[in-house]
C-alpha cells in the first residue's frame, strides 16, 4: 500500500515539473494595424462595391458620391472666367486707341518743335501738346492696371476650379491599403458625410502577437530577436510558428485581467508585439504564446 501511495506522488511530481517545463514564456492575442476608411465628400454615395471579407488592392476605386453639385459649381465658375476674360480685349483694344493718339501727338509735337525752332510757334502752344502726352501715357498706364486686376480677377478663379476639382478627386472612394475589409459600415444609395466612417481595412498578411512579459525577462528579449510563436492546434496539441520582436514597451502595467490569475494581474510587466508571417490560420484577436529561442 505504501508502495502505492509513493509512486502516486511520485507520478503527481513529475507531472507538475513537466507541465512548468512546458509552459510558454509569454501570452497575448494576435492584433493587426486596423484603418478606417472614411468619406473625404458629402452626399449620396452613387455605387460602392465593398464587402466584408473582400481582399482589395492598395488606391483601387471602390466607390463614387454624388457630383452633380460640384459639377454645376465648376461650370459656373469656368462662365464667370470667360466672361471676365473677355474684358480683356475691350482693355487691350482701349489700349490701342490711346497709343495711336499717342503717335498723332508726336507727329504735332514734331512740327511745333520746328515752327518754335523758326519762332512761328509759341511757348503755350509746346506746353499744352506736353501735357496732352504726359495725359495719355497716365491713361495707358491707368488701363493697363484695370489689365493687370482681370488678371488677377482670373487667376483668383483658377484657383477656386482647382479646389474644386479636389473636391471631385475626394468623390472617388479609393482604398489606401492592401488589405482584407474586416467591417462595412455603409451601403449604396445612402447619404454620407465627410470624415463619416466607410468600413475597416486591415493587411492580415501579417499580424502581431502582443504579450507580456515580466521585469526578470525583459533582458533576454531585444528587439529583431527570433521567437517560437504557438497557438492552438487542437486541445492536446500547439502548431509553432516563428515570429520576430518588432517592438518593446519602455514602460510598466499591470498584467491584463483578461489572460492572468487574479494573483498575477497585480503583477507589473512589460507589452512586447512579435511579428509573425500569416500562413491563414491566425486570426485578430486569437491567443497565442511565445518561447524565447535558448542560443
Amino acid at each position: 500500500m505504501k508502495i502505492i501511495y509513493l509512486f502516486v506522488i511520485l507520478t503527481i511530481l513529475i507531472s507538475a515539473c513537466s507541465s512548468n517545463n512546458n509552459k510558454s514564456d509569454a501570452y497575448g492575442n494576435f492584433e493587426a494595424t486596423e484603418i478606417i476608411v472614411s468619406s473625404e465628400a458629402n452626399g449620396k454615395i452613387l455605387s460602392f462595391t465593398v464587402e466584408e471579407g473582400e481582399l482589395l488592392k492598395a488606391n483601387e476605386i471602390v466607390g463614387l458620391i454624388d457630383t452633380v453639385k460640384l459639377n454645376l459649381q465648376k461650370q459656373q465658375i469656368l462662365d464667370k472666367q470667360k466672361a471676365i476674360a473677355s474684358k480683356l480685349e475691350v482693355v487691350s483694344a482701349q489700349i490701342e486707341v490711346q497709343k495711336q493718339q499717342k503717335a498723332n501727338l508726336m507727329i504735332d509735337k514734331n512740327r511745333l518743335e520746328k515752327l518754335f525752332k523758326d519762332e512761328a510757334a509759341t511757348q503755350q502752344q509746346m506746353d499744352k501738346i506736353n501735357g496732352s502726352l504726359d495725359l495719355i501715357e497716365k491713361q495707358i498706364l491707368s488701363v493697363k492696371t484695370q489689365k493687370a486686376g482681370i488678371y488677377d480677377e482670373i487667376q483668383a478663379l483658377g484657383k477656386q476650379i482647382d479646389q474644386i476639382d479636389e473636391s471631385l478627386k475626394n468623390c472617388y472612394i479609393k482604398n489606401p491599403i492592401s488589405g482584407t475589409v474586416l467591417s462595412k459600415f455603409v451601403e449604396q444609395s445612402e447619404i454620407t458625410a465627410f470624415g463619416k466612417p466607410l468600413y475597416k481595412i486591415a493587411n492580415l498578411t501579417e499580424l502581431k502577437l502582443k504579450v507580456y512579459v515580466s521585469g526578470a525577462q525583459l533582458p533576454n528579449i531585444k528587439i529583431g530577436q527570433t521567437v517560437e510563436v504557438l497557438i492552438d492546434k487542437n486541445e492536446k496539441s500547439d502548431s509553432k510558428l516563428n515570429g520576430e520582436v518588432c517592438w518593446i514597451s519602455t514602460s510598466a502595467e499591470f498584467t491584463p485581467k483578461i489572460i492572468q490569475t487574479k494573483k498575477e494581474r497585480v503583477n507589473l510587466v512589460y507589452a512586447v508585439k512579435v511579428r509573425v508571417k500569416n500562413d491563414g490560420t491566425l486570426k485578430i484577436g486569437m491567443p497565442g504564446e511565445i518561447n524565447l529561442l535558448k542560443k
